[in-house]
């Protein structure tokens, strides 16, 4: 063995949830590069990818999550939580925090994780601002039932886009140590836009979103690809040491809107991370917004 060999995945088994498209399909393809025994994919598309074990879920529904992961088995290495909706989508508390919150915590309960395994979400950067909310955040992280996680956040109308990326990130950060007790590291990734079909069905909000930067910058959107490579990593052995992290990659734009680099993203940038610009002592963002 190599000293490169921890960035590969040889001999492992790997599931990518919401892998039909997008990031999760670019991860799949990198994984069928980097010498995985198995991929399975899991989705509600229907799975194209030549070379992976494809099953049917709907993260949406309980039973047909335990489904899934009876026909997928075990033992698994790495998970890689690449599902996601936008807003307006019905379920969306389900689909993109209580049914992936579900899904890995009945693979660690039932052994399907072993020591060594990693989990990594894809994120997103409208989950930043978590910390300010970390209290009732909470509340939420300490239901494990799946019902009342989803009926909790429809009743405090947090069924949305934002505060599902910020139960995803906080979860993350918070039961890091759990899952590391049971030798399971858990980390999240915030892509900048990514030229997705579903950043593409939300085109002028997800695609447009740091366009003005990415122009000053020389730089463009980025591929499901280069979004897939840090994915990877953060899923592999190289990164025994990194866990419990939300890694933003989005060529500096959140980094230089925060530091006043480029003044046209410090708003934003302040908004997503739920506080006031650096440098200033105005209240939350989000607090002055009612969220």
């Amino acid at each position: 063995m190599g000293l490169y060999d921890a960035f590969r995945y040889d001999g492992k088994r790997v599931l990518v949830v919401g892998g039909a498209t997008g990031m999760g399909a670019a991860a799949a393809e990198l994984l069928l590069d980097s010498g995985a025994s198995e991929i399975v994919v899991m989705d509600y598309a229907d799975v194209t990818l030549g070379g992976v074990t494809p099953i049917h879920v709907n993260l949406g529904e309980k039973e047909s999550i335990d489904t899934a992961l009876e026909a997928c088995g075990g033992p698994v290495h790495a998970v890689f939580s690449c599902a996601g909706v936008a807003d307006g989508t019905p379920g969306i508390e389900r689909i993109n925090y209580v049914g992936h919150r579900y899904l890995v915590e009945r693979m660690l309960a039932g052994g399907m994780l072993h020591r060594g395994a990693s989990v990594t979400f894809i994120s997103s950067s409208a989950g930043l601002g978590w910390e300010p909310n970390f209290t009732q955040i909470s509340e939420l992280l300490d239901l494990d039932d799946f019902a009342t996680a989803a009926a909790w956040m429809r009743d405090r109308n947090w069924a949305d886009y934002l505060h599902t990326k910020q139960a995803v990130c906080a979860f993350v950060s918070r039961d890091s140590l759990r899952f590391l007790k049971a030798g399971v590291r858990i980390n999240a990734l915030c892509p900048g836009p990514t030229d997705t079909p579903l950043a593409r069905a939300n085109e002028e909000t997800w695609l447009g979103n740091g366009a003005d930067f990415r122009a000053e910058a020389g730089v463009d959107a980025s591929t499901p690809l280069e979004q897939a490579y840090p994915l990877v990593f953060l899923g592999s052995d190289a990164a025994r040491a990194i866990n419990g992290q939300t890694v933003v990659a989005d060529h500096g734009w959140f980094a230089a809107g925060t530091t006043h680099v480029f003044p046209a993203a410090t708003g934003i940038a302040a908004f997503l991370q739920n506080r006031a610009p650096a440098g200033t002592r105005e209240g939350s963002p989000q607090e002055q917004a009612g969220l």
